[in-house]
């Protein structure tokens, strides 16, 4: 008597295996590849395409590609030609940045991803002492990165010198009524210690990275504001939010660059000089902060009326419920907006190119246009959309972990 013909009490029966074909991969295959004529053929047609196309893309990418050699005179291998890449390398990683002082880029990089780590996580052992780091971080890296002088990269001796003229201007140039007569600005702009390296030889990934990171930090907490802002019950601050939101949605992100670039240096005092990055860093942001406003005030719309009632019965003043109750939930609803802006914001980026600032696509465009590789124009731009998949993808598997980490029990 087989198994399944014994008698058995009630509750006593043994668990049996599933019948083959109904559980398991080839069950899975069954179904979902096989279940009909129709889909078997496009099966197999799809699969006679993915073979073609993947091994065409390993040909290329792989095992006919060409990996050593000095000239692509040397790419005979009929795959891409990533000598190209090697060549370049260091463009790409850090633009005309001395080579004698690559080891401060990387040391920034090591102490950014320091600094990040608390801020993304919040169950790493003394978090608070690591975030202290992690506001100071941002000092650290502008002084290792522009070394020199105070002005470094951004040009701060023309507002330096601009403020040693406000006696001057404001007719007390006999008094020491202000504080910016009591030294001479050259005593202290010119005394560091490092090497100064001015921002147009920055460049490639230092670049991108500097002006995607900057953004994100600076966008965040300004479309914070202006998201409170457009909800605010005060017409003058509520009107100011509004015509800067919708105008700067209104209109391209090389607008922006352009009239950072071009134009804001006409309405500055003479004699005040922003470096070009740091207009660019001002645009980017203020470009970024609009759109992060509106998914912001999205979560903040998303909210029950109730969680503000319930606030204001607890007696919690405005900026108590907002901190406490009302946009630690608005935020958790639209993380997927808001790292799809982050995303956005960093491959904007690439932008920057047109106002003369050398980012990734910048070196790219350079690398092609030099007689030694023309020609090399797939492979160039292939390692760069890799590098730039890479940092977007990690930004979207970490919105998604933190999605569902900081779930309430309503996800299915």
């Amino acid at each position: 008597m087989s198994l399944a013909e014994q008698q058995y009490a009630p509750g006593e029966h043994p668990d049996l295996p599933a019948p083959l074909g109904e559980a398991g991969l080839i069950a899975w295959f069954k179904k979902r590849l096989f279940s009909s004529v129709g889909n078997t053929i496009l099966t197999i047609l799809a699969l006679y395409f993915l073979y073609n196309i993947l091994s065409t893309v390993i040909f290329w990418t792989l095992t006919g590609a060409t990996f050593t050699g000095d000239t692509k005179a040397d790419c005979t291998l009929g795959g891409a030609c990533w000598l190209v890449i090697g060549d370049r390398f260091h463009q790409f990683m850090y633009g005309l940045y001395p080579k004698s002082e690559y080891w401060r880029p990387n040391v920034t990089f090591i102490l950014m991803m320091i600094a990040i780590v608390p801020i993304l996580f919040d169950n790493i052992p003394h978090r608070g002492k690591f975030l202290l780091f992690s506001i100071l971080f941002p000092f650290i890296a502008f002084y290792l990165l522009s070394g020199g002088s105070v002005n470094g990269i951004f040009g701060l001796d023309g507002i330096v010198h601009w403020f040693a003229r406000l006696p001057e201007l404001f007719g007390f140039e006999n008094t020491r009524l202000f504080i910016f007569t009591s030294f001479s600005p050259d005593s202290w702009v010119n005394s560091s210690p490092l090497i100064g390296v001015e921002s147009y030889n920055w460049g490639g990934l230092l670049l991108t990275l500097v002006l995607g990171i900057t953004g994100i930090v600076a966008s965040f907490p300004i479309g914070i504001v202006l998201a409170l802002g457009r909800r605010s019950k005060m017409p003058i601050v509520r009107t100011l939010c509004v015509c800067f939101i919708e105008f700067v949605r209104g209109v391209p992100l090389i607008t922006i660059l352009f009239m950072a670039s071009n134009m804001l240096p006409l309405f500055l005092p003479e004699g005040v000089n922003f470096d070009k990055l740091l207009r660019a860093l001002i645009g980017v942001a203020l470009f970024s902060s609009a759109y992060m406003a509106e998914v912001i005030r999205g979560g903040l719309q998303a909210i029950p009326k109730g969680q503000f009632e319930g606030a204001d019965a607890m007696g919690l003043s405005y900026w108590q419920s907002m901190r406490l109750i009302i946009l630690p939930q608005a935020l958790r609803i639209v993380i997927p907006g808001i790292v799809n802006t982050f995303i956005g914001l960093y491959k904007d980026t690439t932008l920057v190119s047109i106002i003369g600032l050398f980012d990734l696509i910048g070196i790219g465009q350079v690398a092609v246009a030099d007689v030694k590789w023309r020609g090399l124009a797939p492979e160039t731009y292939v390692f760069i959309a890799l590098l730039f998949f890479i940092s977007c993808f990690s930004m979207s598997r970490y919105s998604l972990w933190l999605e569902n980490k900081l779930h309430t029990g309503h996800k299915r």
